[in-house]
């Protein structure tokens, strides 16, 4: 089974559950298993805080209003990409936790965590940041889409 989606969302913090429980009804529907299906819901969760915080093209005073989410269940395995116009990362990030009293500085840590391979480049011709993270699937054993 095959199954993609792509949606463009306000950089607004209410756009981060919108997000996570289109990824989560997805995964579901899919019958994809619920431990799977919470990791990368939380994962996705701190990828998209990261472009609300961070995606903003400075050079226009605040800049672009939109990030993008794309998730792709193929087959075994599902990838999700996170995708806004920021300034993006001059070289490549640190994905080490920070201390232990920061504030934050943890999600691209937990991000490569709960997900088997994590990406985090530059949006080609467009500038940006780009975070890409896929995971292995296991399913349940009764998949609603299945039995619909």
């Amino acid at each position: 089974m095959s199954i993609w989606w792509s949606v463009h969302l306000r950089r607004e913090a209410a756009s981060v559950p919108l997000a996570r429980r289109l990824l989560i009804g997805t995964m579901e529907t899919a019958g994809v298993d619920p431990d799977v299906s919470y990791d990368l819901s939380v994962a996705l969760s701190e990828a998209c805080a990261n472009a609300v915080e961070h995606g903003g093209d400075g050079a226009r005073g605040g800049g672009s209003e939109a990030y993008r989410v794309t998730a792709y269940l193929d087959g075994e395995t599902c990838r999700i990409e996170v995708a806004d116009s920021g300034p993006g990362f001059g070289a490549v990030p640190d994905v080490r936790p920070s201390r232990a009293d920061a504030e934050g500085g943890r999600g691209l840590c937990l991000i490569s965590a709960l997900a088997d391979h994590v990406h985090i480049g530059t949006g080609a011709g467009r500038g940006g940041t780009v975070v890409s993270f896929d995971k292995v699937l296991k399913w349940k054993k009764d998949p609603s889409l299945l039995t619909a």
